[in-house]
């Protein structure tokens, strides 16, 4: 059985599930309504299928990258030969991917305006692609492709086809932004979970997918033990967000088998459930046949699990197009269609710490943080190494906190008052990284992290230990830089009317958020961070830059709270509670909390940067008293005593100077 059968027998069960699956939903309906205009059957039948050939073509991008970056062992700095014909075929996919996203935009558009394609005009589909948030997302994803392209046809080298794949996995999430999750309630779970779902399944498809065509390489047997490792962290993910998003779309758990939608729902968890069993009999017998020498024993049974997860895929699309049991009200709130959730009541203590809005991101970063963290103090215990229970604790403190400012009562208020929105801002920027950098994160992971046995294999160590070392790191971690970074994004988000437009769409408050942290934990690690990687600056520097950044931060708040222009007045205005103080009081509540909050912990950063100056002189003054009495011992004289001898020679040489002059 060749690789290519393989791969056209798992289409082919994509393309069944999909039909079954369309017919059974409700997706395909051919009957034709009286005042409601129909794009025709064409346009139903060709939609669904060109969306799951642009969902297969994009998996196996996905996968064929990543195997020739990460899975495969290289050839020094550059990807080896079968690396070198992945990422050639890759090119050829991903072209196919782009010309397949481009044909959706013209099939999308017919479907929703009721119109056959062939009567499309070009302005309704340049107008659909530009301004419409689906024809943004496939506009996007085409551009991505073509860059995917572009990139695995620009070397060999093991660095351009890490990018290559990071890259082909961020194509695959725009059209996830959009549709039934990015459109209904409780969309900060609906719409990460549905991301989520949809990179960890494509990395478990398209990394198998990669695995067959290298199944003929001659240390196999490696590579397919580490896709299994990859494929077991996929399943959980890939079960964890699905239910996630089952739930949002279902609404009630007896929809789940009331409804067509809720059957199609169950067994696309079948057909992941029985993937699952089948990638369990590889890692408890395929993986030793492999060693012991038995490379056949992989491919049925990896067949088999790549045509059970394109029926999945055909399930998925099918999903996509077809009505949820969530009945929608007749007039739609526009409030919670802008926020994704009621807008809560009055403040109190309860609903700001006791309230729940769960963001699958922040909740997936805070459980796979928390729980590395334990392995690799678990993994350093085992080995007889010991590490400090506060940084533990600093750590999963940091990131418990985290998760409590992103999905807790507190962020429904932020997304609708400025003064909580600053409290979030000053948390999330100052306390979070403070914590997380206390922990020490990667000190840990290069004492944990076991290197390869093969060494032409990059694993996480290897890259952590490249990223740390890259140019792009060492500009990054620059203090100065990190300083800009941190006061620019302050004063742009705010002074920049940035603000309103990122509020307004989840993936835009995301990355705000993420920012907020990682903007924060880069300036506190070049300051007080134990980790390697830092560049070597004395404490009085850094004493200097971390009192620019109070200064900034400081004058920030004056300035804010000097105001008299609303930040983001339009979007305020159109979710400011009834029951909440003026737009500009509360912009000024907000002002004061910022310029008051950072006091505390600047003050604790300050007293490290103190303490680590004093420590710096200290071990200056022991190296200088270690070198004299080295000196004394051996009747040598000691870089003090030269360098006293040289001041003590040139006073000489200055006073015979002066009297010379004199005479």
């Amino acid at each position: 059985m060749r690789t290519p059968s393989v791969v056209a027998a798992a289409m082919g069960t994509t393309v069944v599930a999909l039909v079954a699956a369309l017919l059974f939903g409700g997706a395909v309906d051919d009957s034709v309504l009286p005042g409601i205009p129909s794009p025709g059957a064409v346009t139903e039948w060709t939609l669904p299928a060109l969306t799951a050939l642009a969902n297969v073509l994009g998996v196996l991008t996905v996968g064929l990258t990543v195997t020739a970056a990460f899975l495969l062992p290289g050839d020094g700095t550059s990807v080896a030969a079968h690396g070198w014909q992945l990422l050639r075929r890759t090119t050829w996919l991903a072209l196919g991917w782009a010309l397949t996203c481009a044909a959706l935009v013209m099939f999308t558009v017919s479907d929703i305006l009721g119109v056959p394609p062939g009567q499309l005009s070009r302005q309704s589909v340049l107008s659909f692609a530009f301004s419409i948030s689906q024809g943004q997302a496939l506009l996007t994803q085409i551009g991505l492709a073509l860059a995917v392209v572009i990139l695995s046809r620009s070397g060999v080298s093991r660095g351009t086809a890490a990018v290559t794949a990071g890259l082909a996995l961020v194509a695959l999430l725009p059209p996830a932004l959009t549709g039934h999750s990015a459109g209904a309630g409780d969309h900060q779970l609906a719409v990460t979970s549905l991301a989520l779902h949809v990179a960890a399944a494509s990395l478990w498809v398209g990394g198998l997918a990669g695995l067959l065509t290298v199944r003929r390489h001659r240390r196999f047997s490696d590579t397919a033990e580490r896709y299994s490792r990859l494929a077991l962290a996929c399943f959980g993910a890939t079960a964890i967000s699905g239910t996630a998003n089952a739930i949002v779309r279902l609404g009630q758990w007896d929809a789940l088998w009331t409804s067509r939608y809720g059957v199609l729902v169950l067994l696309k968890v079948l057909a992941l459930a029985l993937a699952g069993v089948i990638g369990a009999v590889h890692r408890s017998r395929t993986l030793p046949a492999l060693r012991a020498g038995a490379p056949w024993a992989f491919l049925r049974l990896a067949a088999g699990e790549l045509a059970v997860l394109g029926a999945a895929i055909g399930l998925a699309v099918a999903l996509s197009r077809s009505p949820t049991p969530v009945v929608e009200p007749d007039q739609p709130d526009p409030l919670v269609e802008l926020l994704g959730f009621d807008q809560p009541g009055p403040l109190t203590a309860a609903r700001l710490f006791a309230g729940f809005l769960p963001d699958m991101f922040f909740l997936t970063v805070v459980a796979a943080g928390i729980l590395a963290y334990l392995a690799g103090v678990r993994r350093l215990h085992r080995a007889g190494h010991a590490w400090p229970m506060s940084r533990t604790a600093s750590w999963i403190g940091g990131l418990l906190l985290l998760g409590a400012i992103t999905c807790l009562g507190v962020a429904k208020y932020a997304y609708v008052l400025f003064s909580v929105h600053m409290v979030q801002h000053m948390v999330l920027s100052m306390v979070v990284p403070l914590l997380l950098v206390g922990g020490a994160p990667v000190t840990l992971a290069l004492r944990a992290l076991k290197r390869p046995s093969d060494p032409q294999v990059r694993g996480a160590r290897e890259w952590l230990l490249l990223a740390l070392h890259s140019r792009v790191f060492r500009l990054l971690s620059h203090p100065l830089v990190a300083l800009g970074i941190y006061v620019v994004s302050l004063y742009g988000l705010y002074m920049g009317d940035l603000l309103g437009t990122l509020m307004r769409y989840h993936l835009g408050h995301l990355a705000m958020l993420v920012h907020f942290v990682l903007a924060g934990y880069l300036l506190f690690w070049v300051l007080i961070g134990i980790d390697p990687g830092r560049r070597r600056v004395h404490p009085a520097l850094l004493t200097v830059v971390h009192f620019l950044a109070m200064v900034a931060h400081a004058f920030f708040g004056f300035v804010l709270l000097q105001s008299t222009t609303v930040i983001a007045a339009d979007w305020y205005t159109a979710v400011h509670p009834a029951w909440a103080s003026s737009l500009l009081t509360d912009q000024h509540l907000g002002a004061g909390l910022a310029w008051a909050f950072g006091e505390l912990p600047a003050v604790a950063v300050m007293l490290l940067l103190v303490r680590q100056w004093i420590r710096s002189d200290e071990r200056e003054q022991a190296r200088l008293d270690r070198a004299a009495d080295r000196a004394e011992a051996s009747g040598e004289e000691d870089d003090l005593a030269r360098y006293n001898a040289f001041l003590a020679r040139a006073s000489q040489e200055t006073g015979n100077f002066s009297r010379g002059g004199r005479d």
